[in-house]
């Protein structure tokens, strides 16, 4: 691949401007660009776009092919089957359309998938918002996304680790945490407070993550 860009380039004026990098992008110290167009290994897909929308400064705009599969996650709402966690954290960051469907005839030898390109737009502003914090929430509730969200807190091991999350919180505050404590009843109370207890995943937008993780975070609830 590098020696083919190098030969077409060579005998053209702009042979000066082209700058090739040869290494591994996930693990790369990307430099400050205004457009991004690739052609990824599609195993690579999730971690390259979460590596380029948390990217700072934020770029204009990315031109990407993908697995046909994949990108219908990116565009797909609420409802639809594609509708997952990768979904709504890429919408949380970017405007995403859908430009083109790619056969696998046009490769050689063609693939065993289908493929499209898609135009991603980092927002900016970037959402104030702490996106780990954010995740750890959508890691939750879309574990079973068909489930209530109700359903999916009583699991023990995601009450352990909420718990041991709560408990670094008070103690972090000098906040006195009461003997008969128990952190399955006070989510549950959240959740009901806010009508939340019997939503699905799913179905649940942007805005009522956003209204689930300030319920918690305002009682001390946090997920990282």
């Amino acid at each position: 691949m590098v020696a083919e860009l190098h030969k077409r380039f060579i005998s053209t004026a702009l042979h000066s401007k082209l700058d090739i990098r040869i290494g591994d992008v996930l693990k790369a110290d990307l430099p400050p660009f205004d457009v991004c167009v690739a052609n990824l290994p599609y195993q690579i897909s999730s971690p390259f776009i979460f590596k380029l929308l948390l990217h700072r400064p934020v770029f204009r705009c990315a031109i990407l092919m993908f697995q046909q599969e994949f990108a219908e996650r990116l565009i797909a709402k609420p409802g639809d089957k594609l509708y997952c966690r990768l979904t709504v954290n890429t919408q949380l960051l970017a405007k995403v359309d859908h430009l083109m469907k790619v056969g696998k005839n046009n490769f050689r030898p063609p693939p065993k998938v289908e493929s499209s390109v898609v135009r991603i737009e980092p927002k900016n502003p970037v959402p104030n918002i702490n996106f780990s914090e954010w995740d750890g929430l959508l890691r939750i509730v879309f574990v079973r996304k068909n489930k209530t969200l109700l359903a999916n807190f009583k699991q023990s091991s995601v009450l352990q680790t909420i718990q041991k999350n709560y408990r670094t919180w008070c103690s972090l505050r000098s906040k006195k945490i009461p003997e008969d404590f128990c952190i399955k009843k006070k989510l549950e109370e959240i959740l009901e407070n806010g009508e939340f207890d019997k939503k699905r995943a799913r179905h649940m937008d942007q805005d009522d993550f956003l209204k689930v993780l300030h319920a918690f975070n305002k009682e001390g609830i946090h997920f990282v």
